[in-house]
Order: C-alpha cells, then structure tokens, then sequence
C-alpha cells in the first residue's frame, strides 16, 4: 500500500470550538479530520457549506445532506501526527477589531473579537492512496496544484504544505505496539505496564482531547470522539494500522 505523506504546518492556527461564541473562541487543540478533509476539498476544488446553504435557501426548505467536499472526501483513510511536543501545540489569545460596519449592532459597527489561536502548528499528514479521491488529491498536492488557497481552520491562517513524497505502507504485523500518531480512543486499549509487552516503555506524555471526526448529515454539526497521543503500548483489533518509516500510523 503506498500513502501520500506531507507536512502541514502554519504561523498560527484556528479551528473553532462551536460550544462557546461569546467573549472568546475558542479552538480545538490539533488539526482534525473534518478540518483536514476541508483543505483538501479546497485544493481540489469542491464546493463547501456556502454552496451548500445556497442550494437549501433556492430550493426553501432544509433538506438532509452534506457539503461537496465532505461527500466526495468523507471516506478518505488518514494519519494525523502532531508535530508539537508531547502532542501539545501552545495557544494564545488575540484580541482585534473587525470593523467592516455590520459586524456589530454597537454604535460605530466595530466589533472588538478575541480568538484562542495555536501558535507555530505544525502536522505530518498521511493519507492512504486506496481510491480514486485519494489518488486525484495525490496528484494535486505533488503538482503544488490547488483551485482555492488551503487555511488552518479560517483565511486568517495560511496553510504551508511540504516535504511531499509518497511513502510505502506495511500493515502492522501484530495488534500491539507504540501508536505514532493520533487514534481515537475507542480503537485502542492503553497499556501502562503489562507482562506480554516486553519492550513497553514507561509512559512520558499523554494527550487526550475531543475532536470532530464526521458531520451529522442533518445539521451538519460536529460529531466528536476522543482521540488520543501517547508513547503509551497501545494493543488493536481490526483497526487500519501500517508501519511506515517504522513507526506505526492508525488510520481513521
């Protein structure tokens, strides 16, 4: 099996918590895969949620579906390994004023907006090349060839995408080992220190967070599960897990 794999990186970053929108937004802690498949559909050019909701105000009435790229992208296999230390990418608030004159109700029309932004984001980036999309956004990503610019969550944010190459993918030999990447939780059992791990190493870092990792197909909200980033000995059954560069990559 080869994967596309590249470095996805930026200055700063938002990917925005929808729970909270007042005072300060808030972001999620990495890149996840609905963010992911949405700069790919930019790269290839599929229509997103604008395009969407202009169908649904032509046709007047809501009607259950998904954006373009989430159509066409949804099913792609991907690897998401955080760059940071410990998986951790550092967050500051910024605080600037959006003064296009309808952003506010307040006399002036200036809006004074505080964003919760990461800071020198970095990702590798590993999609398996298993179907027609995948190979299609292969070619665009090594040709450097995009219809709309790629952001980190908002236009605010200019994506860098580097160190393309194309890499060979092993399936994993046995359903235990180091998971060098982001996993969801539910797709692997942490093992501290156990008796049939011979090699395990004591346990340094652990991240865990909620991300999105699909849409609802009726209000296009977020559906999220618990991923997590560990130098834990994580143990699998039937889940997607390739050796490349030898380290081992869950795919979700």
């Amino acid at each position: 099996m080869k994967t596309l794999h590249f470095i996805l990186s930026g200055k700063t970053a938002f990917f925005k918590k929808p729970e909270v929108n007042t005072y300060v937004y808030f972001t999620y802690g990495n890149i996840h895969k609905v963010a992911l498949i949405g700069i790919f559909g930019a790269i290839l050019g599929y229509g997103g949620h604008t395009q969407k909701y202009g169908l649904v105000k032509k046709k007047g009435k809501m009607e259950e579906g998904f954006p373009e790229f989430y159509e066409k992208l949804a099913s792609l296999h991907v690897s998401i390994v955080p760059m940071a230390s410990n998986g951790f990418i550092r967050k500051k608030i910024q605080v600037f004023n959006n003064s296009v004159g309808y952003a506010s109700a307040e006399q002036g029309g200036n809006l004074i907006v505080k964003e919760q932004w990461l800071e020198d984001p970095s990702w590798e980036i590993f999609v398996l090349l298993d179907c027609e999309e995948a190979e299609k956004l292969s070619d665009a990503i090594r040709q450097k060839k995009c219809v709309y610019i790629p952001y980190l969550g908002k236009n605010d944010h200019f994506a860098d995408i580097t160190h393309i190459s194309i890499e060979e993918a092993e399936e994993a030999a046995c359903g235990k080992g180091n998971i060098d990447s982001l996993f969801p939780k539910e797709n692997g059992t942490l093992y501290v220190s156990d008796d049939f791990w011979d090699d395990a190493l004591e346990t340094t870092f652990r991240y865990e967070e909620k991300l999105p990792i699909r849409l609802d197909a009726w209000t296009n909200n977020y559906i999220l599960q618990s991923f997590i980033y560990t130098d834990a000995a994580v143990s699998w059954e039937n889940q997607k897990v390739y050796r490349i560069n030898d380290k081992n990559r869950m795919f979700f």
